[in-house]
């Protein structure tokens, strides 16, 4: 099969392409960028007024399967994941039972097989059960598919075994995730801790959480010679303690979600639980220090935390709210906000969704490298919509954006040569039932 897609401005930050040009499909791969001898196209998409980048990479989704499929699961999760132009998504692993060995990781490799509509990369356990005691087998999870490795939703507490496993990590290369929070700080706190907590009387999370557990980790990983990163950064510090250790040649690398650089704690107010998660959403000064970790290079990539929940875990009052929001389908719209504030320019913002996190993870994706599978999306970055939570693809409606503006629509979003998604539907949703 031989699809064309015609008119589209091309970028490719993987390539370093960034101009108006027919890109050609054949048999699953990319063809060919402009002129081509493919011959006449099978099928053809007209990308006029739209921008034709590598499928995205979100390197940090929750798909609750197995365990908790009321919430989401592999089909739900990669139905929203191409409805945001995700071709790519790692998923976490505090699932139940959780990805600390090998075979929960290959169930979930081959029910988004099944599903046919995502890549699905397997993100294991550090520790045993998530408890932060004992070391899983890594080797044996990475060989069975897992990417890197975190005990995401809890930090790893317990020094010497953070120790342990960044040295266990060096030895094979792999990339140590933490979910950088010092409980015995933060507590039972909600929210950020400041004047809103204050106003509301709600417990609060104080940003020195964060950073110190960074601080601790960059010793540690400047110990060991270890990759590290920082999931989810959201605090002043935190930016500048990465930017320290970047400088000093350390193997520190970190990724913001796109909440974290489009609210702040003010999102809560009036107690609403849509805006809460974990970190918490922080001050106006944080929020522009992220924002400056990404212009400048020190944050390398936008990844969502997309968390769904069940309506009832968010509608039980503010501080026994479950944490977390959905992401996949809101990523792209709330990151090319950077691109109209002047921040990134339209290809180091696509850098931060596709080559940045394929090269953190080995992944092969997020080119249109000539001979590559073509996982492609497609979309109008003008396009103004209006998010209806009970449009999303995702069984998760947990959003602090229902009801606003949008700016940016995918249009088409292409798995392997295939389109999976167009203007606002699955392709042959009955399929993926």
């Amino acid at each position: 099969m031989i699809l064309r897609i015609q008119n589209g401005h091309i970028i490719d930050p993987a390539n370093g392409i960034d101009r108006i040009a027919d890109l050609w499909v054949r048999d699953g791969v990319i063809a060919a960028i402009g002129e081509s001898d493919c011959g006449p196209a099978d099928q053809t998409i007209d990308a006029g007024g739209c921008i034709v980048c590598p499928g995205l990479i979100d390197m940090h989704v929750h798909l609750r399967e197995p365990g908790q499929e009321w919430k989401e699961d592999i089909a739900s999760g990669s139905r929203a994941a191409v409805a945001g132009g995700v071709t790519s998504m790692c998923c976490m692993p505090n699932t139940g039972p959780h990805i600390d060995h090998a075979g929960i990781a290959l169930q979930i490799i081959a029910r988004a097989k099944q599903v046919g509509l995502c890549n699905v990369y397997p993100i294991g356990a550090v520790t045993k059960n998530l408890d932060g005691k004992e070391l899983t087998e890594m080797r044996e999870l990475s060989r069975a598919g897992c990417v890197a490795f975190s005990d995401d939703g809890m930090p790893i507490w317990h020094a010497g075994v953070m120790r342990k496993s960044l040295e266990y990590a060096a030895s094979f290369g792999f990339m140590i995730i933490q979910h950088a929070e010092e409980k015995m700080l933060t507590g039972n706190g909600a929210i950020n801790e400041g004047w809103v907590s204050t106003q509301l009387g709600v417990a609060g999370m104080p940003a020195v959480g964060e950073d110190s557990m960074i601080a601790r980790d960059i010793m540690l990983a400047e110990l060991s010679g270890a990759r590290y990163h920082v999931a989810h950064i959201s605090t002043k510090g935190a930016v500048e303690l990465v930017r320290q250790a970047r400088g000093k040649g350390l193997k520190v690398t970190t990724e913001a979600a796109p909440h974290h650089f489009a609210l702040t704690e003010e999102a809560v107010l009036g107690y609403n639980a849509d805006a809460k998660m974990s970190p918490p959403l922080r001050t106006e000064e944080d929020r522009l220090a992220v924002i400056e970790g990404l212009r400048d290079g020190t944050i390398d990539v936008i990844a969502t935390d997309h968390a769904p929940h069940h309506e009832d875990d968010k509608r039980c009052g503010l501080s026994c709210a479950a944490f977390g929001i959905v992401g996949l389908e809101t990523m792209l719209p709330l990151s090319l906000q950077l691109v109209r504030d002047q921040v990134l320019e339209m290809p180091r913002l696509l850098a931060t969704m596709t080559c940045n996190p394929a090269r953190l993870l080995g992944l092969k994706a997020g080119t249109l490298s000539i001979g590559a599978e073509a996982d492609i999306c497609i979309f109008d970055p003008e396009k103004k919509w209006t998010l209806d939570r009970k449009k999303l693809f995702s069984k998760g409606k947990n959003t602090p954006w229902h009801g606003m503006e949008m700016t940016g629509q995918v249009t088409h979003t292409i798995k392997a040569g295939q389109p999976v998604f167009s203007h606002g539907a699955i392709v042959g949703e009955a399929a993926y039932e």
